[in-house]
Order: C-alpha cells, then sequence, then structure tokens
C-alpha cells in the first residue's frame, strides 16, 4: 500500500502541475501544450498502462487490507476507544472508494473521450474547451470539489503512514515529514479544485 501510494503520490504531482497552467489565463495555450506531450510522449503513454495498473493494485490491496484487518476481529470490541485516532485514518477505505467513484466520472469526462478520439483520428479533442464547457454546471463543480475533498482526507493520512510503514520514520525527521504531508494534503487538493471554481465563476476564460 505505501510503495503504490507513493506512485500514486507522484502522479499527483505531475497532474496538478500539468493542470495548474491553467492558471497563466493565456486562454489555455500553455495548458494544451502540456496535454499534447503527455498525450503524444511514447514514454508518457507507456506510462499510462503503468500508472491504471498501480491503481488496481492500489485499490486491491486497500480492499485485502480492509478485509484482513475486519476478519482479524469479527467480534467488536464492547468499548471501542478511538480517542487514539483520527476518524479519517479508520475511514480510508470509505475515502478510497469514493475517490475511485470521482476517478471514474473523471476519466470518462476527460481522459477517455480524448483517448478515444485520439485512437480514432489521430488528433486530440480540446481539452480546455471542454473544461471551460463542463464546469459550466454547478452540479459537476460540486462532484469534483467533492471528490478534491475526499483525496485531502486521504492523503492526510496516507502520506505520512507510507513513510511509517515502510519504516522512513525517526524522531530528527518526523516533523518535517508531518509538516510536508500535511502540506501536500492541502496544496495539491486545493490547486485541484480551484480549477473548477475559477471556470465556474469565469475567472479563467
Amino acid at each position: 500500500m505505501a510503495l503504490t501510494g507513493f506512485f500514486l503520490i507522484s502522479f499527483l504531482i505531475v497532474h496538478c502541475s500539468i493542470n495548474a497552467t491553467i492558471f497563466y489565463d493565456d486562454g489555455g495555450k500553455i495548458f494544451t501544450i502540456c496535454a499534447h506531450f503527455m498525450a503524444t510522449n511514447p514514454i508518457i503513454r507507456t506510462l499510462e498502462i503503468v500508472l491504471i495498473l498501480g491503481f488496481l493494485i492500489h485499490i486491491i490491496q486497500g480492499l485485502l487490507l480492509w478485509r484482513q484487518n475486519k476478519n482479524a476481529r469479527p467480534i467488536k470490541y464492547a468499548y471501542d476507544d478511538n480517542s487514539a485516532s483520527k476518524w479519517y485514518s479508520r475511514s480510508m477505505t470509505l475515502l478510497g472508494t469514493l475517490i475511485l467513484l470521482f476517478l471514474v466520472i473523471h476519466t470518462r469526462n476527460f481522459w477517455i473521450p480524448n483517448r478515444i478520439h485520439q485512437f480514432n483520428t489521430g488528433e486530440e479533442l480540446p481539452l480546455y474547451q471542454m473544461m471551460l464547457s463542463k464546469f459550466r454546471s454547478p452540479i459537476e463543480v460540486i462532484i469534483y470539489l467533492f471528490g478534491c475533498f475526499s483525496l485531502f482526507w486521504h492523503l492526510l493520512h496516507g502520506f505520512k503512514s507510507a513513510f511509517q510503514t515502510l519504516g522512513w520514520n525517526h524522531r530528527r525527521y518526523n516533523g518535517l515529514i508531518s509538516f510536508s504531508g500535511t502540506a501536500f494534503s492541502i496544496i495539491v487538493p486545493f490547486i485541484l479544485a480551484m480549477m473548477p471554481v475559477a471556470i465556474y465563476f469565469q475567472w479563467l476564460k
């Protein structure tokens, strides 16, 4: 879970960085250049397959871990003392499921249509214009905000716990790891969430 989690975190950094180029407010020129590179570079296209496998493995591992924990104690405690853990650390399976549902919607909106069109015609869809059109709907904006909110809580626990799982924790560095994890959990979902918000309120055109 930790290794696939780190791999998906690296994807989030790239994905967020490219999407953040829409804030240049240049009519999507820089964003289109970056999206074209990601869609045509053979190395990136190969890594897409690895990325899909990474998602699938992470999901399967999460479900297996949830089942293992559930089977380890089929009878609940008479009294659950949850003071030692945060609610989001106990809800990683739920949060992961919500993120998965969000990813299905997200890929259906952009990635899948673009890849199908590219396969059939050899050309790419105008993704920036698709974003402008899609995020005129308040329902779509709310869905994306909800997905980013779920991602925030998932990362808030997952980032720091991945270091602990791999044994990469030491009292000298734990403070830095905790700060970096919290900052990452806030910054990335915030940037992703601001995209539909900025488009909906026409801060970007």
